[in-house]
């Protein structure tokens, strides 16, 4: 039942942990335990890796996760201080991959609006997809933009509007990991969601919104590939 992406050999082992509840769906996400040891090969063994992560050795957007079940997901950036080594969860065919990153990258990340609402004080509240909120004056942010944060501050580097030629990735169906470009936005009605026409290696296609991330304008503001 495992996901293709988690990189487990299914005919070797017979147990695979489990995501626990988190920022990211069960199966949009990675256990931190099936990375350390099947991904990045920093530990031999469920053991070992559990070692590590319970030593605070690996860090996802910038703190320390201890718990060998924690979901990460899309965007996420992975730390190892010890090694000096970063990465990042990026959309693939298969559903997502890690890749490495350079340092300059570690502190910063791409996430999508998902959410908003208004709170006490009159302030805006921006939830974002993977779980995090954050709190704003200025109403300029509209559900589908995207935000450059910075972790684990959530200080906002940077505003992409998801509009007419905005660069993204497409996130799930059988163009997932490809990038696209905008080329139309198209309302929801009833109980049709809200799509968009994009175009895909020189061929335009529908996608759902939900399943469209903006990453910048002529090209990816973080390394997504």
């Amino acid at each position: 039942m495992i996901p293709r992406f988690w990189r487990i050999p299914k005919k070797t082992k017979k147990w695979a942990v489990s995501p626990r509840p988190g920022p990211h769906k069960k199966f949009e996400s990675i256990p931190l335990q099936v990375i350390v040891r099947d991904i990045l090969s920093i530990a031999e063994t469920g053991k070992e890796a559990k070692t590590i992560i319970k030593k605070g050795e690996i860090l996802v957007d910038g703190k320390p996760r201890k718990d060998s079940a924690y979901p990460v997901g899309l965007f996420d950036v992975i730390s190892t201080p010890t090694s000096n080594q970063f990465y990042r969860i990026v959309p693939s065919a298969s559903g997502f991959t890690v890749i490495s990153i350079s340092s300059d990258e570690a502190n910063v990340k791409i996430c999508k609006v998902v959410n908003k609402a208004v709170v006490k004080k009159n302030k805006l509240q921006l939830n974002l997809n993977d779980g995090k909120n954050i709190l704003v004056d200025d109403g300029k942010y509209s559900t589908g933009d995207s935000l450059l944060i910075e972790v684990p501050s959530l200080k906002i580097n940077g505003h992409l509007k998801l509009a007419k030629g905005s660069l993204g990735i497409i996130l799930k169906g059988k163009n997932s990991g490809k990038s696209a470009e905008v080329k139309e936005i198209l309302p929801g009605k009833f109980r049709q969601p809200s799509r968009i026409i994009c175009e895909i290696e020189g061929k335009d296609a529908e996608v759902l919104k939900d399943n469209f991330i903006v990453v910048g304008k002529e090209k990816p503001l973080v390394a997504v590939s």
